[in-house]
């Protein structure tokens, strides 16, 4: 098994729920009374019936729903609106990488990686984030509808980022540009969800873990 690739962007990751199997039983099933593979002549997309070992697709969906999640927090910032959509734009682009090809370039990435930087400098430059006798920088995804949005997806880029990784144990050759851009938008989304916090007035609910902080 080749090394894992740990990105200098890494996001912390969480544990992806598997698709389930589009198998159906029953009056479908072979003459040895095997399932057989049930294809819908209204299927919404070609690659739903592919193996459960397969996490192509999976990925596909994926950032298919992060795409559209972005166009929804897109609608409710003006402020920062042509920047979310170029955001959308490239997650949707990333989308049929594993079955293709690496077409977000290292100046899209770096791009990305300036406007995460921006939004860190204006958000601590107006102290958004809590003090709880040190600096806490990890606070409660809560705040306003907008800043809500944007937190669940700072979490579905730590999924996407997952995904990578086990469809690089099934062998899925893609470039290590990939797994930095997943971590820098889920940084950037993190980010996003503060600064709009900031700008509509709530003031975030710092989080100190009872799991962490009580260990010795």
């Amino acid at each position: 098994m080749s090394e894992v690739y740990y990105s200098p962007y890494e996001a912390c990751p969480q544990v992806t729920e598997r698709a389930g199997e589009a198998l159906k039983q029953g009056k479908n099933a072979g003459e040895n009374g095997s399932a057989v593979l049930y294809r819908s002549e209204f299927e919404a997309y070609p690659f739903l019936a592919d193996s459960d070992t397969d996490i192509r697709c999976d990925f596909e969906i994926h950032t298919d729903r992060m795409s559209s999640m972005a166009g929804v927090i897109a609608s409710m910032c003006p402020e920062r609106r042509e920047e979310i959509l170029k955001v959308d734009e490239l997650i949707y682009h990333a989308n049929p990488t594993l079955r293709t090809f690496m077409s977000i370039t290292d100046e899209e990435t770096e791009w990305l990686h300036e406007r995460l930087v921006e939004l860190k400098s204006e958000c601590d430059a107006a102290n958004a984030f809590p003090e709880t006798g040190t600096k806490c920088r990890t606070v409660l995804p809560a705040g306003t509808t907008r800043g809500a949005y944007a937190h669940v997806l700072r979490v579905e880029g730590k999924q996407m980022v997952r995904i990578l990784y086990r469809a690089r144990e099934r062998g899925i050759e893609f470039p290590n540009s990939l797994i930095d851009f997943a971590n820098l938008v889920s940084g950037y989304f993190h980010m996003l969800g503060i600064w709009m916090n900031m700008k509509d007035g709530f003031k975030e609910i710092p989080f100190v873990s009872r799991n962490y902080t009580s260990r010795a």
